[in-house]
Formats: structure tokens, sequence, C-alpha cells
């Protein structure tokens, strides 16, 4: 990437100002359960500690759904994406199970004041 473009889920950035409002920005990740395959075996310890791996599998996922949307907003001359939201959900159905994210926001141009 050329310019590292700005994420938030804020609708301003501190020190910044909006030159102006491009389009809205969509990333969606549909990642396979197997990805995930402790998520599900750790729900029975739920209420007696964290899965570390399905918490690593989740943060990897919601990183790699981050970059998407930052590539989005770039080829389309934004330098900053804000009021971006998260959206987890699971998909299944014939015996398959998937973890599906969607990452969307506002791309924009930003100056810095």
């Amino acid at each position: 990437m050329s310019e590292r473009v700005i994420l938030t889920t804020s609708s301003h950035l501190e020190g910044y100002r909006v030159t102006e409002h491009i389009d809205v920005v969509s990333s969606e990740c549909v990642f396979g359960m197997n990805i995930l395959k402790d998520m599900f075996a750790g729900f029975r310890d739920f209420f007696g500690g964290r899965n570390k791996s399905s918490q690593a599998a989740l943060r990897d996922a919601r990183i790699t759904c981050l970059d998407e949307l930052r590539r989005e907003a770039e080829e389309i001359g934004a330098n900053a994406v804000i009021g971006i939201d998260l959206d987890y959900s699971e998909i299944s159905g014939g015996g398959k199970s998937m973890l599906f994210l969607v990452a969307t926001g506002t791309a924009v141009k930003v100056t810095k004041i």
C-alpha cells in the first residue's frame, strides 16, 4: 500500500478534517469452522474460562477482514474509513458450519488539521 489507510469505529478522527465522503465500503470474509475447531468444543467450558485458540482465530479473522476493507478503500482513493462496524455471524447447513464476518464503513479523504 502506497499510503496507510486509517481505520476507526468513530465518526471522526481527532486531529483530522474530513474533506470528502467517497462511498460506503465493505469487506466480507467467510471462514470454515475448522479454523475455529476448538470454539464449539470449548463451549462446554464456557463458564470455566477462555478458549485461547478460538480467541486467536477470531482475532485473525478480524485482522484479515479489516486489511481487505483498507484495500477496498484505497482502491477508490480514500485515505481513511470512519464509522466501521464489524458483524459476526455463523452460517450453518448441510452439516457444514462457517463463520461470516462483515466489516463496513464510510471511505473518506482526510487532511491533518
